[in-house]
């Protein structure tokens, strides 16, 4: 199975994600699909990601200019662009996936779906938000006003 995830770079919290059987298209296009619809994105927002071929498929860049959202992709062999992707896996890894024995793909979404919605975006401390849940620091950094 394979996890697709698109993370607010302000926020660190997880907008969108998909589970899928196969690295491809479908997979990240069901993540993006997700966080355009929680966020609808002003146009010139910035999508940052490495260079998978499931991320500069045709279909996902058609999605992409649908949604005028701009191309930003990490340099060959340089994880450290996408740190914040890669820190992401590394907790979803830690925290959730390596402590369960999944029994079927159904089970493995649910509890994912778990972590992400009820622990990482609304319970897990991150130092680079002042030790508050992706969250909670939205919240607070909400202008006045916004819904």
């Amino acid at each position: 199975m394979y996890p697709a995830c698109l993370l607010d770079a302000h926020s660190r919290r997880c907008i969108g994600w998909h589970l899928a059987r196969h690295i491809d298209t479908r997979l990240t296009l069901g993540a993006l699909d997700q966080a355009l619809a929680a966020r609808w994105p002003a146009p010139g927002f910035i999508h940052h990601s490495d260079q998978g071929v499931q991320y500069a498929s045709a279909a996902y860049v058609a999605r992409l200019a649908e949604a005028r959202g701009r191309i930003r992709m990490a340099a060959v062999g340089n994880p450290y662009e996408n740190a914040k992707a890669e820190s992401f896996f590394k907790t979803l890894k830690r925290e959730e996936v390596y402590l369960k024995d999944y029994q079927t793909f159904a089970e493995a979404q649910t509890n994912l779906a778990h972590f992400i919605d009820d622990v990482y975006n609304t319970k897990r401390l991150h130092s680079s938000l002042g030790y508050r849940p992706p969250a909670e620091f939205e919240a607070a950094d909400a202008p006045i006003g916004k819904g």
